[in-house]
């Protein structure tokens, strides 16, 4: 059993205010490994610090504990995930120049960004495999596996709110 600290957004109409209650309610329902935070009415995050088997089945315990007390609540992300270079260089213990360097003149070879933009971003699984892999980084094995699966989740998110029909479209295309 390892801990994996990780990060879910939820938006849930059915809330205002965070209230005492809700919050032991939650750490009745086993969130008693996460801070609790909210921004904005309806939405809230969670931090956990989830012992488990792997980090996949942390992530899926901490959304069905967090799904059995706030039923109507919509997973919008798990983190860590999408990042851009700053994050990856702290993750990494190197300059964002030093990254930057690395993933512009690697073309093709390196991962493919999500975005480009003002801001580039990456799944952070693949570039720290891509680091770890064909750069020889030293990157923990427990970052790996939980980019890994927030990545996954993430994307499984994305394809539930993607229509039946565009879904088999883009799918006949990559077949």
């Amino acid at each position: 059993m390892k801990e994996y600290g990780f990060a879910l957004r939820f938006v849930v109409p059915s809330i205002d205010v965070i209230s005492d209650e809700l919050v032991e309610q939650l750490g009745d329902a086993g969130c008693d490994d996460a801070l609790i935070g909210v921004g904005h009415a309806g939405r809230i995050a969670m931090e956990f610090a989830r012992t488990s088997a792997s980090a996949h089945k942390a992530i899926l315990s901490a959304i069905r504990d967090v799904r059995g007390v706030l039923p109507d609540a919509e997973l919008v992300e798990v983190t860590p995930d999408i990042v851009g270079l700053t994050e990856v260089a702290e993750m990494v213990g190197c300059s964002r120049q030093n990254m930057r360097k690395l993933l512009v003149t690697s073309g093709a070879r390196g991962p493919a960004p999500i975005h480009e933009g003002t801001s580039t971003l990456w799944h952070l699984a693949l570039v720290l495999n891509w680091l770890a892999h064909d750069k020889r980084y030293s990157i923990p094995g427990d970052l790996l596996e939980l980019s890994e699966a927030t990545m996954k989740v993430n994307v499984a998110l994305g394809a539930l709110r993607t229509d039946d029909e565009t879904r088999d479209e883009i799918q006949a295309l990559f077949a």
